[in-house]
């Protein structure tokens, strides 16, 4: 076996398999618009999903963003696959492809992909069922930092 990462289709349901073994703090995702794989010899060592932005006023039709990445701590992992899922968002269409991390993250493997901090985000709770929107919190609420790359004009 190489230590050669490639990137593989996945579909959802792998994606969210591998997220439910080894993400720290998120369950899987309801939806994607595409998932990628990396993979070294016949072993997934790290996946993305990406999909429509969580924030109403971030999904214009041209945004794309990574709801889950998660690798099992191989090096540069998370670099590949902020990467190819980058590429993959260019080649389909869309001219933005963002992502939150949380504010105790460093954000190094998005800078390493040319991913540029747009701004802070506070925590807050989702759940609003005056506004018909009940929700159940799945993660801890805390502050999130946003990061952004964007297609070359």
């Amino acid at each position: 076996m190489n230590g050669r990462l490639i990137a593989v289709p996945m579909s959802l349901e792998e994606a969210n398999a591998f997220v439910t073994h080894h993400h720290r703090h998120h369950p899987p995702v309801r939806g994607h618009k595409f998932s990628i794989g990396a993979q070294i010899g016949d072993r997934i060592v790290g996946v993305v999903i990406v999909g429509r932005p969580v924030a109403r006023l971030r999904d214009d039709g041209l945004t794309l963003e990574v709801t889950r990445l998660t690798t099992d701590g191989t090096r540069n992992a998370c670099s590949f696959l902020y990467g190819a899922a980058q590429r993959a968002t260019f080649a389909l269409g869309y001219r933005r492809l963002g992502t939150y991390i949380r504010a105790d993250e460093h954000g190094a493997s998005l800078r390493a992909s040319n991913w540029r901090e747009i701004g802070k985000v506070s925590g807050r709770n989702w759940d609003t069922p005056t506004q018909g929107r009940a929700r159940v919190p799945t993660t801890e609420i805390v502050d999130r930092t946003l990061f952004q790359v964007e297609a070359a004009e």
